[in-house]
């Protein structure tokens, strides 16, 4: 609805101070959006392709700019290659690319990591961190990998069901107060007994879903390092610890899932 694409059935959208219905031309001049996958012509290299694009917007673009947004988006070395050949996580990283071309205040991406191996996901959230700090640009990021908009968002909203049932700062909506955090050790019974003669003593059980060498704790992020420090003392070998995403357990919470 933002793009355009299709008009909602009531009520308006305003961005910039402005009625969509009555101004989009000049605010759209101001979005770029990658929108599930991007498309382009496949027959023809990414830049030209891109230069297409720039034509259409009426753009006069130098190659140093060119050269300036393959670096910023990943595909340094790869603009001269058809299309065809890109991999989707590069498709990805020029659609990033087109939607920057006429420099937006607003860039919407639609699930923007799908597809990306774990370099390309920290990639991403490298650059749109850098676009909002460096540029100034807003960043309206759907995602159903819950980690990564906890990791990148300053703000969220909720949507289940088509209505919103949560809004706000990621900072206020969640707390670091109450994580799931689970521990795997060695010495079971030894961890067991240590447990029972610590502060924690109530707040553990053995993990249901997991083997037995698995606990689960409820406790604050910050008192993490304290359990690693208080069972290394007692002699007790850590395998593994984790906690939680936050954002996930919030989610869950609040869509009753």
């Amino acid at each position: 609805m933002i793009m355009g694409l299709i008009k909602p059935t009531s009520g308006d959208i305003k961005l910039f101070d402005s009625s969509l219905a009555q101004n989009r031309n000049e605010i759209m001049r101001k979005i770029g959006c990658i929108i599930e996958k991007p498309d382009f012509y496949t027959y023809l290299t990414a830049h030209e392709n891109l230069r297409l694009f720039a034509r259409a917007h009426q753009l006069q673009y130098t190659e140093q700019q060119y050269k300036d947004l393959y670096e910023l988006v990943g595909l340094s070395g790869r603009e001269k290659g058809k299309v065809k050949t890109y991999s989707h996580g590069m498709k990805q990283r020029l659609g990033l690319a087109q939607a920057l071309l006429h420099a937006p205040e607003i860039i919407i991406l639609d699930e923007p990591n799908t597809g990306l191996d774990p370099q390309g996901i920290i990639d991403l959230r490298q650059l749109i961190t850098k676009l909002n700090a460096e540029r100034g640009m807003t960043v309206l990021f759907s995602s159903h990998i819950l980690s990564e908009v906890q990791e990148i968002c300053t703000s969220m909203i909720v949507i289940n069901k088509g209505k919103t049932i949560a809004q706000g700062s990621v900072a206020d909506l969640l707390s670091s107060e109450s994580l799931h955090v689970h521990l795997e050790v060695v010495q079971v019974d030894k961890c067991k007994l240590a447990l029972n003669q610590s502060e924690w003593k109530d707040l553990y059980q053995m993990d249901p879903n997991k083997s037995v060498d698995h606990f689960t704790l409820k406790m604050s992020k910050r008192e993490i390092p304290l359990l690693i420090r208080y069972l290394t003392a007692q002699d007790i070998d850590i395998v593994g610890i984790d906690y939680r995403n936050q954002l996930e357990e919030y989610f869950l919470k609040i869509t009753h899932s």
